[in-house]
């Protein structure tokens, strides 16, 4: 079994009977292990301390890896793309980047989230004219990547 799939029995072990979800899980060079972790009402950081301890200490007891890692258990932050349709519900209300598998790039703010694609509310630019908005339907099919977009306005 590879050691990806045997940190990933060990992540379900902790998480089971949880709101709590794997949304990617890596090993780096020079012994580096990232997870990052999300929940539908918030990630605490005890969560991921207690995730990390189970983890390292499962680790450490099948000796998976004979030598120093450093293991970093973590939500996945603003830059990671979404994955999971659980995680577009949780951001209804948010603006979001689009990058589409044709090559195009929106952006919107999503309203609402059906189970194989998405509403969101676009800002319309074209040359000469006002900028209007419009309600679109996004499929998840069509969809390459799509990042919340944190505005400071």
């Amino acid at each position: 079994m590879k050691p990806e799939q045997r940190i990933n029995e060990f992540i379900e072990e902790k998480i089971a009977g949880t709101d709590l979800f794997l949304v990617d899980l890596r090993i780096l060079p020079k012994s580096r292990v990232v997870i990052l972790i999300d929940s539908d009402q918030g990630l605490q950081i005890d969560q991921c301390a207690e995730i990390s301890r189970h983890v390292g200490h499962r680790m450490e007891e099948e000796n998976m890896i004979d030598h120093a890692f450093t293991l970093e258990v973590s939500s996945p932050g603003i830059d990671h793309p979404l994955k999971f349709r659980r995680q577009y519900v949780k951001n209804i209300g948010r603006h979001l980047s689009l990058k589409m598998n044709d090559g195009t790039q929106r952006q919107g703010k999503l309203l609402e989230v059906k189970e194989d694609s998405f509403m969101m509310e676009e800002q319309i630019k074209e040359k000469g004219k006002k900028a209007y908005t419009k309600e679109a339907e996004v499929n998840f099919a069509d969809l390459k990547e799509a990042k919340v977009v944190i505005s400071l306005k």
